[in-house]
């Protein structure tokens, strides 16, 4: 049976050519939530005439299509303001590429029901299939994120498998011209949490697929890495501008939230 669709929450997945493995995400996340919307970000794989087809008999499937490449932050940024102007108020991000578990959409969809002024963070439960050199990595960016939100509690800066209130996202993503491409995550954690939204952690798997089990990666070690740098530059400079008042609403500090 399909669940019945959501009038306020939805999931988000951007997608670039990820390959066959979209069609499986999408198919299962709509097993798990209805409405799914797709942006299909300047893909050349030819998976946006697949889930447009798709679509044609899934009703609670929407496909976006932009026509290039502009990077993950700006899909998502597509997809809210859209979502934005038809009323919902809450969407769960997720990867197109088989990493994130659908299986956990409709618990952390509930959360956020419970608690809409939060952002709901995946907090990453690694198996054999995770490479080092990213959980190390991952590790300093969690560092900088806790440092410049005063440990707010953000478990995970980096994990895109995530709810966000809209609104929000969309007022500190229109603000800055940055948050468009591998960057958009612990940037949108960092400044949402100054905005005043606390963070929510659960635990959720994840799982880096081989290429024989059609895992597509665009992360590129080097480039990717001089952007989280950057980003951090950049956060730690509006940091310490920051400082007064952050240390100010920490005398009410934001409720860091169970797990």
């Amino acid at each position: 049976m399909n669940p019945a669709p959501s009038t306020s929450h939805l999931v988000l997945i951007p997608s670039y050519n990820s390959g066959a493995l979209v069609l499986r995400t999408v198919r299962e996340a709509l097993a798990q939530w209805a409405p799914v919307w797709v942006v299909v970000d300047g893909s050349t794989d030819g998976t946006d005439a697949q889930l447009q087809a798709l679509a044609v008999n899934e009703p609670h499937l929407r496909v976006l299509v932009l026509p290039v490449n502009r990077g993950k932050g700006a899909a998502v940024l597509h997809g809210l303001q859209s979502a934005h102007g038809e009323g919902y108020t809450h969407a769960l991000t997720m990867d197109a590429d088989g990493q994130h578990p659908a299986s956990h959409i409709g618990a952390f969809m509930a959360a956020s029901q419970r608690d809409p002024e939060a952002m709901v963070l995946g907090v990453p439960q690694f198996d054999a299939s995770a490479p080092a050199l990213r959980r190390r990595g991952r590790r300093i960016s969690n560092w900088w994120a806790n440092l410049e939100t005063l440990g707010a509690g953000v478990r995970d800066s980096l994990f895109g498998f995530r709810v966000y209130p809209i609104a929000p996202l969309i007022d500190v993503m229109q603000s800055r011209r940055w948050m468009r491409r591998f960057d958009f995550d612990p940037e949108a954690t960092v400044r949402l949490v100054w905005a005043g939204v606390p963070p929510l952690n659960l635990p959720a798997p994840v799982r880096y697929l081989t290429a024989a089990e059609g895992g597509v990666s665009h992360f590129n070690y080097l480039r990717d890495n001089v952007l989280l740098t950057g980003m951090h530059i950049r956060l730690m400079i509006e940091f310490l501008l920051r400082l007064p008042l952050l240390l100010l609403r920490r005398r009410q500090p934001l409720a860091a939230k169970p797990e």
